[in-house]
């Protein structure tokens, strides 16, 4: 089976996609075009729910509705279109940043990264929502739990929930560290894979630089623990092995892939997010499917979307 569009719809910056098993859903966002999309596969039946900040990210809440990481804040949503509560400030300036890639682990707590508008700025961190005595009314705070970074992204977990992996875009490095998931101390911080540093002056159709592979953005694993990262203008997504051997490369009829996630009734299909801002019109004319969000069947199934959970991060249940 070849690559397909799950809906001819183009987003600006795809991002933070995620399978719905109960819903047999994809939901993903876009970013600058200010909007979180729900797209039913079995039904057809699509949907776009405005945002009045930037969405970085979203992960499904027990119980039912979202936990959306807008740019000032996290907001819980009790269901698909309704109002928006905050739970949590965002802790940076959201005039110089604004949240990015994220999820939810194994245990339930929800992780967000921060991304820097200034582009030699290394002010990003990864944050999780936890919970402690001390805490605010709300009983919930973002810890920061790594730093520094411009672009933070490609956030996964290791099926054992030993392994933590973390990306800083803008420096072409993916990050892995011993997690101890019950006390969520992470150690041993250490780079995974070093990508080369985007080639001075290149740009969609100039030739002579072949081994550019782009910068790793977001990420997921499968059930084997292998990590797939989406190449940010390098027209692929890349698996690894658990010990960082390259295992396939997975070309995309699009140059800017932004995150993968695996999902469908077996979890075997392989979906990707796009994007074409900032894109040629001549990159767009020749990858009409840039900005889709894109599907395709594999081998190895992946595990299932991790829901944020009481237990985990605390937040409001519903009956």
């Amino acid at each position: 089976m070849s690559w397909r569009p799950v809906i001819d719809a183009r987003c600006q910056l795809g991002e933070s996609p995620f399978w719905h098993p109960d819903e047999q859903s994809l939901y993903w966002v876009d970013i600058p075009g200010r909007a979180i999309l729900r797209n039913n596969v079995l039904t057809g039946t699509h949907e776009v729910w405005p945002m009045a900040q930037q969405p970085g990210c979203i992960a499904p809440v027990h119980g039912g509705g979202l936990l959306i990481a807008l740019r000032d804040g996290i907001y819980q949503a009790k269901h698909w279109g309704g109002d928006l509560q905050q739970i949590c400030a965002a802790p940076y300036d959201s005039s110089k940043l604004r949240f990015n890639d994220g999820k939810a682990d194994p245990q339930g707590r929800f992780w967000a990264g921060s991304y820097c508008d200034a582009a030699a700025s290394p002010d990003g961190a990864l944050y999780c929502l936890e919970t402690g005595d001390d805490f605010k009314k709300s009983g919930l705070r973002l810890v920061e739990k790594a730093r520094p970074a411009r672009v933070s992204n490609g956030l996964a977990f290791s099926p054992d929930t030993k392994t933590l992996y973390w990306s800083d875009t803008a420096q072409g490095k993916v990050f892995a560290f011993d997690w101890d998931a019950a006390t969520n101390h992470l150690m041993n911080q250490r780079v995974f894979k070093q990508f080369d540093a985007k080639p001075s002056g290149w740009a969609y159709g100039v030739p002579g630089y072949q081994s550019y592979m782009g910068r790793p953005d977001g990420a997921a694993v499968d059930v084997e623990g292998n990590y797939y990262v989406a190449m940010f203008e390098g027209g692929a997504v890349l698996k690894f092995s658990p010990q960082a051997a390259l295992l396939q490369k997975i070309p995309l009829p699009a140059m800017c892939p932004t995150m993968p996630c695996l999902g469908g009734v077996d979890f075997k299909t392989l979906y990707v997010t796009t994007a074409t801002i900032g894109r040629s019109a001549q990159e767009l004319a020749d990858l009409p499917w840039s900005g889709c969000t894109l599907a395709l069947r594999l081998d190895v199934p992946g595990l299932p979307v991790n829901f944020v959970s009481s237990e985990g991060s605390r937040v409001m249940q519903y009956e």
